[in-house]
């Protein structure tokens, strides 16, 4: 019985500290709207190559915060669901570097993919940035099913 509370209070716990941090994020992006400042992209696209099904990459772009006020990133998204994006979520000092996070499986993809990632900022320069990398994707499973013909009837 005991075990039960502390599990529902270890995961109270967690729901609040996950919205805590959203809160926390988009609260920061709101003060950052109205002191812009400027970004400098350090990576913006990537070419894993050839790379077999099932393969997981990850990845990193940089940014340096060029102004003189913080940078923030705002709410950063990959455009598919086989991509999963993290990103700098505290503010960037002036002359700082911040960083985008891709972690890519390409479980479920075939053959040549361009994949994206919508990084928003409080930069007047390049407010969306939009990051990108490709990949050749070999060695892929068939989804093709066999049909074996049936015999017709009095053969």
């Amino acid at each position: 019985m005991k075990t039960k509370y502390f599990l529902l209070i270890v995961m109270i716990t967690i729901f609040f500290s996950c919205n805590n941090e959203k809160i926390k994020h988009a609260e920061l992006i709101k003060k950052a709207m109205q002191d812009k400042t400027t970004i400098q992209w350090l990576d913006t696209a990537f070419d894993l190559g050839i790379i077999n099904q099932g393969d997981k990459k990850e990845l990193k772009f940089r940014c340096i915060n060029t102004g003189t006020k913080p940078l923030v990133l705002g709410d950063v998204r990959a455009g598919c669901g086989c991509t999963i994006a993290s990103f700098s979520k505290e503010e960037i000092l002036p002359g700082k570097e911040g960083w985008v996070t891709a972690k890519f499986d390409s479980r479920k993809q075939c053959d040549e993919v361009i994949k994206s990632i919508s990084a928003p900022s409080n930069a007047t320069n390049d407010s969306i940035r939009t990051l990108t990398f490709k990949a050749k994707i070999i060695n892929c499973e068939s989804n093709d099913k066999v049909v074996i013909p049936h015999p017709v009837s009095g053969e």
